[in-house]
């Protein structure tokens, strides 16, 4: 429990990180970024796992591929649902959109809770259903104020969910199966990273880039490795709430990249704040219970 509370932090702080980058990654655009990180995270991602030992996970799963044909067609589907958060999550900050994303980091931890608690019969501790209850509070207020929810809110809550849950199910919840993902992703990567113009040409006559799509490569490949062993190593319904740390960071990088919340946006984003102390209480209590 304390590796999966410890991993599921340091992932959210690296996620932070990289989204603060994004914009400094110009002048590729979103699609372009996204290849890039794909390229540049999958040798970093090869070497975690030849060096944790991973790799007997990989051949189990194209066994199970070979017995199970229609299995390929799952984690196909799996690679494709993190493909697209992974585009998004480096698109929004380019566009002006990082505030309805980290909004729908937001929401993903009440949906994961929902998706624990009637798909795994899951439990949460007295602090953690406050918690919830709080931030709750603090989505429904925002679908009141705004009459809906934008199109990047909803694909990060419900894409997210269905991509763990999906993993579970697969029982790719591992080192091995985010591998696999990422090089399913590889024809698309190359796809935008190569067709016209070619983003290879704009890397090599900017010279910030040399250093900084390798450094994304790294962060990314740290931050995944971490997030995927914390959806393993805790239950669905607690590591939904622990995701709150991360849009708490991608909200704070989405006002230092110039954006604003608006006052009446307040009482959406006070309580869902609210929740993370919360939740970083009850992971101190936790903690201090485990040590004893």
């Amino acid at each position: 429990m304390i590796k999966g509370l410890a991993a599921s932090i340091a992932a959210s702080v690296l996620f932070g990180a990289m989204y603060y980058m994004a914009p400094f990654l110009a002048p590729l655009d979103g699609e372009q970024i996204f290849g890039w990180r794909v390229l540049a995270t999958l040798p970093f991602t090869t070497t975690l796992l030849l060096a944790l030992g991973q790799w007997p996970r990989v051949r189990l799963l194209a066994l199970r591929v070979r017995r199970q044909p229609l299995l390929a067609v799952g984690l196909v589907a799996s690679a494709a649902l993190l493909g697209v958060q992974l585009w998004l999550f480096l698109w929004a900050p380019l566009h002006g959109r990082a505030l309805p994303v980290s909004l729908g980091y937001f929401l993903l931890p009440l949906v994961m809770v929902l998706a624990g608690r009637l798909l795994f019969a899951e439990r949460l501790s007295a602090l953690q259903w406050c918690a919830a209850a709080l931030a709750a509070t603090g989505v429904a207020h925002e679908v009141l104020r705004s009459g809906g929810m934008a199109w990047e809110t909803w694909l990060v809550a419900l894409g997210y969910t269905l991509y763990f849950v999906m993993r579970r199910r697969l029982r790719s919840d591992h080192l091995g199966g985010h591998w696999l993902d990422m090089t399913l992703l590889l024809p698309a990567a190359l796809w935008f990273v190569l067709r016209a113009p070619a983003s290879t040409a704009v890397v090599a006559q900017h010279a910030h880039l040399w250093g900084m799509v390798p450094v994304l490569g790294l962060i990314s490949a740290v931050a995944l490795a971490l997030y995927m062993a914390a959806a393993r190593l805790l239950p669905l319904a607690l590591f939904g709430l622990l995701s709150y740390v991360e849009p708490v960071l991608l909200a704070l990088v989405a006002l230092a990249l110039g954006e604003a919340i608006a006052p009446q946006q307040w009482p959406t984003y006070g309580p869902i704040f609210a929740a993370v102390a919360l939740l970083v209480f009850d992971g101190a209590l936790q903690l201090r219970r485990a040590r004893r």
